[in-house]
């Protein structure tokens, strides 16, 4: 297989082309960074040929194809394969043998994500439960949008509250009330801006709301 001229900046690679990491490769291109994807599947190469710069069809779990292509000089590893568990371990230890020092890899359960880890996998990513949870609670709430972190820390996007219309935050209790902390607002037709003390909520007003994920669930429960 021949070797892919890759820019020298070039920064992470992702390994399978489903959903989640097509997806995951496509943003972190137009986020600047130098991406090489891979899989196995040659249907799925050529579809994403077109929008990918650096898109090769390569068997992940083999180390001495790894090297091959470079992926030992890579900062960064995604291993987006969720549904072939044998492929995205071995994936895991094939990367681990060619010394990857940062590897991100996908599981669909608490059991396959603690085999990962076990394997070599710095960081482990459960984006089906967190998807799930982001749905339950704009389904149940006003909530537009929500992420948790591994800490307890959450941010909503969620609508503001009726008590602090006309009031600048800092006057608005808000904090002191809720124990969370507004970071930015969102207006209507307007660009969104970092929230202040002196920024005054309006009617209609979107607020970006960092805190506990208790805090910010009960906040965005009164919107």
């Amino acid at each position: 297989m021949a070797r892919p001229v890759l820019p020298p900046t070039a920064d992470v690679v992702v390994m399978g082309l489903g959903r989640f990491g097509s997806s995951v490769a496509i943003h972190l291109v137009r986020l600047g960074h130098e991406v090489l994807a891979i899989d196995r599947r040659e249907e799925l190469v050529q579809r994403w040929a077109g929008e990918l710069p650096h898109v090769v069809t390569a068997d992940t779990t083999d180390p001495v194809a790894l090297r091959r292509l470079g992926v030992d000089n890579f900062q960064h590893a995604v291993v987006a394969i969720g549904e072939d568990v044998e492929a995205s371990v071995l994936t895991v230890l094939a990367l681990t043998e060619i010394g990857c020092k940062d590897i991100w890899a996908k599981a669909l359960q608490d059991r396959h994500g603690r085999i990962l880890e076990r394997t070599g996998a710095h960081h482990v990513l459960y984006p089906e439960a967190a998807m799930g949870e982001r749905v339950a609670h704009m389904i149940t709430g006003k909530v537009i949008d929500f992420i948790e972190f591994d800490d307890g820390f959450a941010i909503v996007k969620t609508a503001a509250p009726q008590e602090a219309y006309g009031l600048p935050l800092g006057r608005s209790g808000l904090r002191s009330k809720y124990g969370v902390t507004v970071v930015g607002l969102k207006r209507p037709g307007e660009d969104f801006t970092y929230a202040t003390a002196e920024t005054v909520v309006e009617e209609g007003d979107l607020l970006i709301v960092s805190g506990q994920t208790e805090a910010v669930e009960r906040f965005a429960a009164i919107t």
